[in-house]
């Protein structure tokens, strides 16, 4: 009966998708990039004698943990071809030029023709999906087919509907798996409590991720006339709720600080509000020459592709998205060292509950939660730099979760 209303779900998910692509852009890219895609499959996969490795995932996030793998998959195994798949636009859209992937495709709907045509069409040796993406009728096929299939740096919640009374179904899509890596030892325990054994603790193979980015770091001088010799706050991927929780209290601080926003969607109407709520002198990166940023208090970053390695000039981070679906990446800032803050909506990332836990994060839920923390770092060189110390620790202590993936599923390949 499950299997019953789990299809009639993904055919009525398509439906709706189909009717807001007449007015939303996403969603007609969903539409329009599957568009024909068993044609544009066949014709890439019809005379290919190379073994193939499939990597799917869900979206932009997932694709910062699978990249690392992908990368290291590439170079143990150079006779491999690679299959990047999305099935957000979000993810392809961004990625589908990627240099390390021999092809990029949306994923078809999980139906039962679909899954079965996909994958005889692809033919894949190996297949890795990653952090989550339970679509049934792609694993089963996998499964039937005896296609070894890896699920890496996913993560489990009690909540999940594996654990509950009702969930068979859904665990039933987790023995599809050859082996589950996972990221901590409470997502192991849970499955082991549901009687799945081919499960081990990896890590979260972003923290490679971004250890790699912060080594091949891009200058950005404006940035760092900018900041001169000050202080500098980074509010990474920041959110309408996240602003106000901070701008009042920023337009009243007195203390040197300068302040770096790199909003979470890069509209006009997005920048100008930004601009009009701060009383600080601002200015857009797009605007500002060298000889005068270091006169302006509020750097906003209006251009795509900076913020990671804008990372490495800040002294204190906040990241948005905690008022809403949840954080952004606080990975990429841990990896240069400073002090973190975020709001409460962070339950879906183990990273933010250990950096809690170390000292080295801080969600709050207001301003007034927000005020005397910042205050006492600000205050306390000392205690700052503790705090940025145990950032950088945990991130070294959280390295190697590639190496241990590709490391154990070297006899499938």
């Amino acid at each position: 009966m499950m299997l019953v209303f789990y299809t009639i779900g993904i055919y009525l998910m398509g439906a709706l998708i189909r009717i807001a692509a007449l007015w939303n852009k996403k969603a007609r890219q969903w539409v329009t990039g599957r568009k024909d895609i068993f044609s544009s499959l066949h014709a890439s996969f019809d005379e290919n004698t190379h073994p193939i490795a499939w990597f799917h995932c869900a979206s932009l996030g997932e694709f910062e943990q699978a990249r690392p793998v992908i990368e290291g998959f590439r170079t143990k195994h150079p006779h491999y071809r690679i299959l990047l798949t999305f099935y957000s636009p979000s993810g392809y859209e961004i990625r589908k030029n990627y240099e390390y992937a021999d092809w990029v495709f949306y994923l078809p709907l999980d139906t039962a023709s679909n899954a079965k045509q996909f994958i005889k069409t692809v033919r894949p040796t190996i297949v890795f999906f990653a952090k989550y993406e339970f679509w049934h009728y792609y694993l089963t096929e996998l499964r039937n087919r005896a296609v070894p299939t890896i699920l890496f740096s996913a993560i489990f919640r009690p909540d999940q509907a594996f654990f509950k009374s009702y969930g068979q179904f859904f665990r039933n899509m987790l023995t599809c798996f050859t082996h589950i890596f996972v990221q901590n030892t409470s997502s192991l325990a849970l499955l082991k409590d549901i009687d799945l054994q081919n499960v081990s603790v990896a890590g979260d193979t972003r923290i490679d991720r971004v250890s790699k980015i912060a080594e091949t770091k891009k200058d950005i001088p404006l940035a760092a006339t900018f900041k001169a010799d000050h202080p500098l706050l980074i509010v990474g991927s920041a959110w309408q709720g996240d602003l106000d929780l901070l701008t009042g209290y920023l337009n009243q601080y007195t203390k040197p600080l300068k302040i770096l926003i790199a909003p979470h969607e890069i509209k006009e109407e997005t920048l100008q509000s930004i601009e009009s709520s701060f009383t600080k002198k601002t200015i857009r990166l797009s605007k500002a020459v060298d000889n005068s940023i270091a006169t302006y208090d509020v750097l906003l970053i209006d251009s795509i592709g900076l913020l990671s390695s804008l990372y490495q000039y800040g002294d204190f981070a906040f990241i948005g998205g905690g008022f809403y679906d949840g954080i952004h990446s606080i990975l990429e800032p841990a990896v240069f060292g400073m002090p973190i803050f975020f709001g409460p909506n962070y339950k879906k990332f183990q990273e933010a509950f250990d950096l809690i836990e170390e000292g080295g994060a801080f969600s709050v839920r207001n301003t007034a939660e927000f005020i005397p923390i910042f205050e006492k770092l600000y205050s306390d060189a000392i205690l700052q730099k503790e705090v940025s110390d145990r950032v950088q620790m945990y991130i070294r202590k959280k390295l190697g979760a590639t190496e241990k993936i590709l490391k154990e599923i070297d006899f499938l390949c």
